[in-house]
């Protein structure tokens, strides 16, 4: 009598093990062809290894192989023979099925094992602890390592960094601070792999300057360590400290990793930093890190939120292999630019690659449809989402799907869909609707999204004057005074409306009537020119936009020094004539801005790209990327 093991067909797709009643199944042949195994058969893939033959070893390098590619139901018939053979109560055993359970994400099985344990070993509060750690069951990871505490076990470098791993998870300061306290007292702070769990964690829960202290302090920094302080300063906002550290480091020839210049890139995204995203990517090719998935995804994202999607697509294109992560960034970034059409192609050939959609990739396609008004495409690619099994619809894409009927005049059907969803409504949600009501007029729905919002969010004075604007919209100015004094009382806060630009390395920001900024006489000059151009075509400011009680002449003062006005008259002044004047704002452009860019663009035959709250506009040749619907 023998156990047979078969190289099964069928899970040549699935690459799962599979148990029959004939024996055991495995969909590798890696186990068979390795000479050290007691074979006593082979036909082909087919191999018998006697039960007298199966030893100790035997079986754990089965385990091991089924924890290696997850296979619970080969697995657990190991663990019958492991019952049969009465190695249940050898702790090397017992420590292995703790791992494969893990594995498997079966902490239950693998807790059941570690609780019948006579002996356990280190590595089996290790196991287990690192195991309720991988599959986010932190609370029960840190009760644990308390009991293992309790009890007296020593413990390793290895349960320290595990159970700092839950700490961070939960935001437990207070024990980390303990843990720190126990690894000083054992020595174990020495560790560059401790110090490094230490900072990770202390970043994670935003003490920065604790993490930094544990980074000085310890004695051998690897590029690991370097990797996590810069993936800390980038977690907490501090990306110009990042662009100082990464400088300071290169000259002192730190040895790079993908993860360090991912943390760079991410940097120069979020600061919209082209001249420093492009000498990154430099820097890339240079040590090889261009052919990285994980550097590639964050080149595509710099590039698109720095407003150059042609290099984005660049990037993309030189892939020659890409994973649902790359393909969703560059979709994103596409609907970031309002080019649905493209996002929608990628979408279908991802798809033809052999690449199925998955929860982002489903955000963006829709995002892309609300950006430029797609209502029967939003449609489709919504009940695509519902009626697809490998997909799970969230509170985000029924958020988008509101935006996309929202904007396009559909605020009913938005509303009707937002009270039927089987989600609470979040304050996104009702911010579009408010948002898509004030654009059509819709006065009751803004009443009610408004009235939501105030509940949800008191102290965002945005909400208020959002309100404030549909009634000025609609020429209610005596429900105009009674929300913004209502917005007064209320202490709640608005948002000032700043456009900034890069110049000669520096950023320059401006808000609406500037007068601080040093080139500012400069600024107004150049403004009045552009002016004077514009009325010998008959131009005459949008003044609707302008939601005060005044007279038109009035309105149209307000409106000549918004923030992305002086903010364009500086890059005329600044930069030169072959490049994009890149502007970047806070708030959504107001209509007359955005007129203004489309007429400017003419006059002066310079590109303007505009990054505002929701979207990039490419304005060229008197029109503008997003075809006046945003």
């Amino acid at each position: 009598m023998g156990i047979w093991f078969h190289y099964h067909p069928l899970c040549q797709r699935t690459k799962a093990l599979t148990l029959a009643c004939s024996g055991i199944y495995f969909a590798t042949r890696a186990f068979c062809d390795k000479p050290n195994h007691r074979i006593v058969h082979k036909d082909k893939n087919l191999v018998r290894v006697e039960r007298d033959l199966i030893d100790a070893f035997t079986l754990h390098e089965l385990l091991q192989l089924c924890a290696k590619r997850r296979s619970l139901l080969v697995g657990k018939s190991c663990h019958g023979l492991a019952i049969h053979f009465g190695l249940v109560t050898d702790t090397i055993t017992c420590n292995i099925l703790i791992n494969l359970y893990t594995k498997c994400g079966q902490n239950d099985c693998a807790r059941r094992v570690f609780d019948a344990m006579s002996v356990r070993s280190i590595i089996s509060w290790n196991t287990m602890i690192a195991g309720y750690t991988h599959n986010r069951e932190d609370v029960e990871a840190l009760k644990l390592f308390s009991r293992m505490h309790r009890e007296g076990t020593q413990m390793t470098e290895f349960t320290l960094s595990s159970t700092l791993c839950a700490c961070a998870a939960k935001y437990a300061i207070i024990e980390c601070k303990q843990l720190h306290t126990i690894a000083i007292k054992l020595a174990l702070d020495s560790s560059s792999f401790v110090g490094t769990a230490f900072l990770d964690v202390y970043a994670k829960c935003n003490m920065i300057k604790d993490a930094c202290w544990v980074f000085e302090n310890m004695p051998e920094k690897t590029s690991v360590t370097w990797s996590s302080l810069f993936a800390g300063f980038v977690q907490n906002g501090l990306h110009e400290e990042v662009l100082c550290l990464f400088r300071s480091t290169q000259r002192e020839g730190m040895q790079l990793t993908e993860f360090t210049v991912s943390s760079i890139l991410s940097t120069c995204a979020s600061l919209a930093l082209i001249i420093e995203g492009t000498q990154v990517h430099a820097v890339i090719v240079k040590h090889g890190f261009h052919r990285n998935l994980f550097v590639a995804t964050s080149l595509v994202d710099v590039y698109a939120r720095c407003g150059q999607i042609e290099k984005s697509y660049e990037v993309f294109a030189d892939m020659e292999e890409k994973n649902v992560v790359l393909w969703n960034a560059m979709i994103a970034s596409f609907s970031r630019h309002a080019h649905s059409w493209e996002a929608m192609i990628l979408f279908e050939k991802m798809q033809q690659v052999g690449i199925f959609p998955n929860e982002v990739t489903y955000l963006s396609i829709l995002s892309a449809c609300s950006h430029t008004g797609l209502v029967e495409e939003g449609r489709h690619y919504f009940n695509l989402l519902l009626s697809d099994r490998t997909a799970e619809p969230n509170v985000l894409h029924y958020s988008c799907m509101v935006d996309v009927l929202g904007r396009s005049g559909k605020t009913d059907e938005a509303w009707k869909l937002l009270d039927k969803m089987p989600f609470e409504p979040t304050a996104s949600m009702w911010g579009s609707l408010l948002g898509s009501s004030r654009i059509h007029k819709n006065i009751r729905l803004a009443r009610i999204a408004a009235e939501q919002l105030f509940r949800l969010e008191p102290e965002n004075g945005g909400n208020h004057v959002l309100l404030s604007n549909v009634y000025a919209a609609s020429g209610n100015w005596e429900n105009v005074v009674v929300a913004r004094k209502y917005l007064r009382d209320s202490g709640a806060k608005k948002e000032m409306g700043r456009s900034w630009i890069e110049a000669k390395g520096k950023i320059h920001v401006f808000v609406a009537g500037e007068r601080e900024h040093p080139g500012i006489t400069d600024v107004y000059n150049k403004l009045e020119e552009i002016y004077h151009e514009m009325r010998k075509i008959s131009h005459r400011a949008n003044t609707q936009c302008d939601l005060h009680d005044v007279h038109a002449d009035q309105k149209e003062e307000l409106l000549k020094h918004h923030s992305e006005k002086l903010a364009f008259a500086f890059g005329l002044i600044s930069l030169p004539l072959n490049i994009p004047i890149t502007i970047y704002k806070n708030l959504r452009i107001c209509g007359d801005c955005h007129s203004f860019m489309k007429i400017v663009s003419c006059i002066t035959e310079r590109q303007v790209i505009v990054r505002d709250i929701n979207r990039f506009h490419h304005f060229k040749d008197g029109s503008c990327s997003c075809g006046d619907f945003w």
